[in-house]
């Protein structure tokens, strides 16, 4: 077969950003021949580096759901999704489908399955220009989260499973003034249906949580799913986590839960969104504060695809000690390492030929994508 040959380039490897020539034999990178290092240019210019690999994103419901009582075309819906993701310049997603239903969400454990349903169909069409698997976010407050749950046992793209607990007073929402803020802005209840509402779910959570996080930390044992824990606020937290066997920390709330996970080798994931926003919508631990305390380790994309790009270049120039091979690895080589997946997320000879054409202006400070392709074929 045809070698191709991307040639006098600046490759962003694991270690290092060097000018030379990538060459793909059909899906596979065959060689990566460096010319020069690159030491003291400045962030900017055109670059090619690993596709990005996305962990946790529920960015598809909104194509699903659009609006109240509305259900879209589930593979138009997958279709639409996946083309702003490839844009974005991700080449594997795992599309984070929620189970486990509170009173007043708009989606059901059922649209969830048929949402998966249309992810196998449509990527065993060759319908997708990213590789997608499946994120199962199970709500552990929710009566009906382990039913949801076995919806999903035998998916064979099930990979990642996250234990989360929305509950006002704790996790994402320490701060009740906060929360307050949030959700009585979100749905106009006065005071008093807010302080009911509050009530009640915190009675859910007591009564539900702790035997629902047991339970499917079992399944996913049971099945090789990979655990994820959900907002730790606390090192309790991160020790329940650690008892569960969580190999990943998604969005820690406070710098003392992420140290600990991180310490205790779990891999620290924060959303995108909060470090080019600058904060947490919620009011929690930025995720700049995380990266300058040397604890992070894996950015999402969350809800917003084109982030996770933008979030790698931003790292660069607000934090003095990660460089761009870093930051790019936090969006590529450890997030595909932490989903079990040894062929991708780097630029290396045997490695899946999944790369991205990037120019970066520093005055904008937004990236722009030039091409993405996926195990040697463009798709974006």
């Amino acid at each position: 077969m045809t070698i191709e040959k991307f040639q006098d380039v600046r490759l962003v490897l694991d270690d290092r950003v060097a000018t030379g020539t990538l060459s793909i034999e059909d899906d596979t990178i065959v060689a990566v021949d460096i010319v020069d290092n690159v030491t003291d240019e400045p962030l900017e210019g055109d670059y090619l580096l690993p596709g990005l690999v996305e962990l946790h994103t529920d960015h598809l419901e909104g194509h699903y759901a659009p609006r109240p009582g509305v259900r879209w075309n589930a593979v138009a819906s997958i279709q639409a999704h996946d083309a702003q993701v490839a844009g974005s310049g991700i080449t594997t997603v795992f599309d984070a489908l929620r189970v486990g239903m509170d009173e007043d969400a708009r989606i059901t454990a059922k649209d969830m399955r048929v949402l998966a349903d249309a992810i196998a169909e449509a990527r065993a069409a060759g319908r997708l220009r990213a590789d997608h698997f499946i994120h199962l976010r199970c709500e552990v407050s929710s009566e009906d989260v382990v039913n949801g749950f076995a919806l999903f046992r035998d998916e064979p793209l099930l990979r990642i499973a996250s234990l989360m607990d929305h509950t006002p007073g704790q996790r994402q929402f320490v701060s009740l003034d906060k929360y307050k803020e949030y959700y009585q802005g979100k749905t106009g209840m006065s005071d008093a249906e807010f302080e009911a509402f509050v009530a009640h779910r915190m009675g859910l959570a007591d009564k539900y949580s702790p035997q629902n996080r047991q339970k499917i930390a079992e399944e996913c044992r049971r099945h090789g799913v990979i655990l994820a824990s959900h907002d730790d606020a606390t090192t309790d937290h991160v020790d329940e986590a650690l008892e569960h066997d969580v190999q990943i920390a998604e969005f820690p709330t406070t710098i003392e839960a992420a140290r600990a996970s991180h310490e205790a080798g779990l891999k620290v994931l924060m959303g995108a969104p909060n470090l080019v926003r600058g904060g947490s919508h919620s009011g929690n631990v930025s995720a700049q504060a995380l990266a300058e305390n040397g604890v992070l380790d894996v950015l999402s994309s969350d809800y917003i695809p084109f982030s996770l790009l933008h979030a790698a270049f931003l790292l660069t120039e607000r934090v003095d000690a990660i460089h761009l091979p870093e930051a790019v690895g936090m969006v590529s080589k450890t997030p595909a390492e932490a989903a079990g997946l040894d062929d991708r997320g780097v630029l290396q000879a045997g490695k899946r030929a999944d790369f991205v054409q990037a120019t970066y202006d520093p005055v904008s400070g937004v990236p722009v994508v030039r091409g993405v392709w996926r195990e040697g074929r463009r798709v974006a």
